[in-house]
């Protein structure tokens, strides 16, 4: 069997893994065997995380429609409740951005909410 000498196709594969690792840390940018391992682990990591975002994302929604909640004198499932009662489909993260950017127009969605509850109960 012939002898292969691999050329530049060798060089080339690991220059394409050096350019991916470009930024890290000392020798996992520098060396073959350590950038390849951090780029699989960082492959593994940014797969992961992006799921792991939008958990972080809805809870920090959930947050922020919870606090501006409160300072219109509900709870959290009380606003959320009463609005599905209203018939209001807004989603959390638009609620987040109401709250944060238009305080009344969250005031008049809660005022909502709460005047469905009561009627709801009673």
């Amino acid at each position: 069997m012939p002898r292969v000498k691999r050329g530049t196709k060798r060089r080339e594969r690991r220059k394409k893994f050096l350019k991916h690792t470009k930024g890290f840390f000392l020798t996992k940018s520098k060396l073959y065997r350590s950038a390849k391992e951090a780029r699989e682990r960082s492959l593994r990591y940014s797969f992961r995380d992006r799921r792991v975002r939008k958990r972080q994302f809805r809870t920090l929604w959930i947050q922020r429609v919870g606090a501006a909640a409160r300072l219109n004198g509900l709870s959290y499932n009380q606003l959320i409740h009463g609005l599905k009662l209203v018939g209001v489909d807004i989603d959390r993260k638009i609620l987040a951005e109401i709250a944060v950017a238009d305080a009344t127009g969250f005031a008049d969605l809660a005022k909502m909410a709460q005047a469905a509850l009561p009627a709801r109960q009673a």
